[in-house]
């Protein structure tokens, strides 16, 4: 296993080796892949937009591809449980489903390895950290709703102005929307998007979550007094 590498190497040789197994044998298996190189290098470019949204248009640009190749290769991707696809959460089901989705990994080191970065210090300089920070959130979310008996749907939130919520849980008719930050203070002003989601949908949301590098556990925004300093 890559986590058990003794050093920075002999980690990289161990993905190198997971690649060449999964492209030369496991991905064979789903589907006839003759130019592996282009596959390859979709993957790399797909592990540089991790938590974004997806345009697939641009991916394929990028790559080099055409639109229906890109498109086939995301889902032979995702078939393979090699990314994960979060659509975006909507009051209609139908909108939901025509969205672009955001794009994740199931392996964050993988993705890593294929982004480039090899080492803690590469992660920390460079602009995906925290995406992949965002990405292995996501994995243990994941991991929970596997363990229950109604499984509810994660999705995320973007608003027509720009707002964001990296995840939202639905959940038995209630939502609960999930910020991840990577820094180690937070404040008003850094879950803007939280904010904005649950004064949109207080009705489904009475709480949110903001998940940062920090240790301590507080309440950050209290509508519920705000309401009240309001009224009364």
């Amino acid at each position: 296993m890559a986590a058990l590498a003794s050093g920075t190497e002999e980690r990289a040789q161990w993905f190198d080796g997971y690649l060449r197994t999964y492209l030369e044998r496991d991905l064979q298996e789903v589907a006839s892949i003759g130019e592996l190189v282009d596959f390859r290098r979709l993957m790399r470019l797909a592990s540089l937009r991790v938590g974004k949204v997806l345009n697939q248009t641009d991916l394929a640009r990028d790559a080099g591809l055409s639109q229906p190749t890109a498109h086939r290769y995301l889902n032979l991707l995702e078939t393979s449980f090699q990314i994960a696809r979060i659509p975006p959460y909507a009051v209609s089901r139908t909108k939901r489903l025509v969205k672009a989705p955001k794009l994740y990994w199931t392996d964050v080191g993988l993705g890593a390895h294929l982004a480039g970065i090899a080492t803690p210090e590469a992660l920390t300089s460079s602009l995906v950290e925290g995406a992949f920070l965002e990405n292995l959130v996501l994995l243990q979310m994941l991991a929970w709703r596997e363990t229950m008996a109604v499984r509810p749907l994660i999705l995320y939130w973007r608003s027509r102005v720009g707002d964001e919520v990296d995840f939202v849980i639905k959940a038995g008719g209630r939502l609960l929307p999930v910020e991840v930050k990577q820094r180690e203070r937070v404040g008003m002003s850094v879950v803007r998007g939280l904010m904005m989601f649950l004064e949109d949908y207080r009705d489904l949301a009475p709480i949110g979550v903001a998940l940062y590098g920090g240790t301590s556990a507080f309440i950050l925004w209290d509508r519920s007094a705000l309401c009240r300093s309001t009224y009364t």
